[in-house]
């Protein structure tokens, strides 16, 4: 099973360095031509449009020597690996991307300030027009490669090369209004293509901070892991799901599960390690902790009670799960987690409000209630 999921990584890498390498070898071509193309023309588009190929491709080489580094076997400083390196190369390729914008957009300003009137050629038009066609054909590609092999950096650059094509269409746009119209666009053009380059550096940044943050799971993935789990007969309920990302394709997560108080220890032991491997196996995740709540399932005053404070909580407003109920007789004392969304002013207070509520209606009971948050999605 371990030297399956190896293979899959392995050869996800594979796809991440030869699409990089396809990436590369286009935007240079591109960049060369441009550059030419935008000399002679005396055009500040066309050549600032050269630099983004250039930057493109300094951009993949990084996401190159990323995925290299996020092979890295675990050690024993960083026992969950190296993958996190691939979210560094993505805000180093950020950091390229609007350091390249900011420089254009000055050289975009001189150019307003002290204009050079452009030198069109049928041959710069038509390789103009030839590499607004490259980019839509090599953005479309590595971004389908991206999603295939779930890579954020290929994703991002498929999504800037088609950009590029767009900026490309520009600078053809503003070549065709100068030879009809005689009015010269191409110092203004640059500069507006130099804030899209900015901006789009600026999303990928924050997109990727975002990831290091730890941000919620997609709902998809929490879904599936969700369904899973609950696919074992013996399991009532799944709960308290998170989440640890140590980079794309190395994700650990923990979980807690309702089951009946009539499990054995050596049941639960043997659901737990079906578990783990079920999840490892179908979504390559590995599962950290799985904890257990306990329910009754044969007392019908207790399952009644139970159904009672259930909803009894959740006819508050902002309280989206219920979950974990065990009632001790003999102690008399109620116990339960309770979920508040984020959305609430003051999640605190809704939760006071539960434990209120449900003290108001068995007041013979203590009443134990834990704020858990919403780490993945309600159920």
């Amino acid at each position: 099973m371990g030297k399956e999921r190896k293979t899959d990584r392995a050869s996800r890498d594979k796809v991440i360095i030869r699409t990089s390498i396809t990436g590369i070898a286009a935007n240079v071509l591109l960049a060369a031509f441009k550059a030419a193309v935008g000399a002679l023309s005396h055009s500040i588009a066309i050549v600032l449009d050269a630099v983004n190929n250039i930057s493109d491709a300094g951009s993949s080489l990084i996401t190159i020597i990323g995925t290299r580094l996020a092979q890295k076997q675990p050690d024993k400083k960083h026992p969950w690996g190296h993958g996190r390196i691939e979210y560094l190369s993505a805000m180093l390729i950020s950091g390229i991307i609007i350091y390249a914008g900011v420089t254009a957009f000055i050289e975009s300003l001189k150019k307003i300030i002290s204009p050079e009137v452009p030198d069109y050629s049928a041959a710069s038009l038509i390789i103009v027009a030839s590499a607004v066609a490259v980019k839509i054909v090599l953005g479309r590609f590595v971004k389908k490669k991206g999603e295939e092999v779930n890579s954020e950096s290929l994703v991002n650059s498929g999504k800037d090369a088609l950009m590029d094509s767009v900026i490309s269409a520009s600078t053809l746009l503003a070549a065709i209004i100068f030879l009809v119209t005689g009015l010269r666009t191409e110092a203004w053009l640059g500069a507006v293509i130099s804030l899209l380059i900015i901006k789009s550096g600026i999303d990928m940044l924050r997109d990727t901070i975002s990831e290091l943050l730890g941000q919620r799971i997609d709902k998809e993935t929490a879904k599936a892991v969700h369904d899973s789990i609950m696919s074992f007969p013996q399991i009532q309920g799944v709960y308290d799901l998170i989440f640890h990302d140590y980079g794309p394709e190395r994700i650990n997560c923990s979980a807690h599960i309702e089951i009946p108080h009539t499990m054995t220890a050596d049941e639960i032991d043997e659901l737990q390690r079906n578990v783990t491997a079920k999840l490892y196996c179908e979504h390559g995740i590995i599962l950290t902790a799985l904890s257990v709540y306990a329910v009754n399932t044969t007392d019908e005053k207790i399952i009644a009670i139970r159904n009672d404070v259930y909803k009894t909580a959740m006819d508050i407003d902002h309280v989206i799960q219920v979950h974990g109920f065990y009632l001790r007789e003999e102690e008399k004392r109620l116990q339960f987690d309770v979920i508040v969304d984020f959305d609430a002013e003051d999640r605190n207070k809704v939760y006071l409000e539960v434990i209120n509520a449900v003290k108001s209606k068995y007041p013979d009971y203590s009443v134990i209630c834990a704020l858990d948050t919403d780490f993945s999605v309600s159920e």
